[in-house]
């Protein structure tokens, strides 16, 4: 593989974390029992959302650390946008039908099927699916201030160990995915605006004049 097209296709991890967190944005709005009552209430009742983030990945010995940055918006079923801004320009689009994704940098844009692309991952499952269908879960202690609850893959060939969502008070704050491997992706949130009114073009991505196309 070139050198351009692996930074274009980052790290699975990335991508995934995003577009679970891009379908978890909004129990800000959910009256919370506890943590898996607060999960399954935000499945079941938020249908848009919006906010910033700021994502931080680990290397699985905890030495290494990548951190972006950016907006984002969603708006069930399976449709998404995520802007990072820093430290690279790079754009993640749902269309309801492909996931797409632009390197400004590289100027270079991939596309692939929804279902390819998400899989059975938890993005897939949350964004509309049954928690208890392919996740088993469990309140955990509360830590950092947050409450939080773990959703842990039944399958064993899963490309994650496990996916925590924490939460403070009744808003979200933070999701964190461990991949196979060992490796952390964390986001946390600010600003977020629950059931927000989002014009259908925000999910909408035509490919740059000019720019490398890879379909998949």
């Amino acid at each position: 593989m070139n050198k351009s097209l692996h930074k274009f296709l980052r790290p699975p991890v990335l991508l995934a974390a995003t577009l679970l967190a891009a379908t978890l944005l909004a129990a800000a709005g959910a009256a919370r029992a506890d943590s898996t009552d607060t999960l399954r209430e935000f499945v079941r009742d938020v249908k848009s959302g919006k906010a910033a983030f700021t994502q931080t990945v680990t290397s699985p010995d905890g030495v290494k650390k990548k951190t972006s940055s950016g907006s984002f918006e969603f708006a069930r079923p399976n449709r998404f946008r995520f802007a990072y801004a820093k430290p690279v320009n790079q754009l993640i689009v749902a269309d309801g039908q492909k996931v797409w994704i632009f390197d400004a940098d590289l100027n270079q844009a991939s596309s692939r099927k929804l279902t390819q692309a998400l899989g059975a991952t938890p993005a897939a499952l949350l964004a509309g699916g049954s928690l208890e269908k392919d996740f088993d879960l469990a309140p955990l202690p509360d830590k950092d201030g947050l409450s939080w609850v773990q959703a842990t893959p039944k399958a064993k060939d899963s490309a994650f160990q496990a996916v925590r969502v924490g939460f403070r008070a009744k808003e979200l704050a933070a999701i964190e995915i461990t991949d196979s491997f060992g490796q952390r992706s964390l986001l946390q949130f600010s600003g977020f605006a629950p059931n927000a009114a989002i014009p259908p073009e925000t999910f909408t991505f035509t490919v740059p004049k000019g720019a490398d196309l890879i379909e998949q």
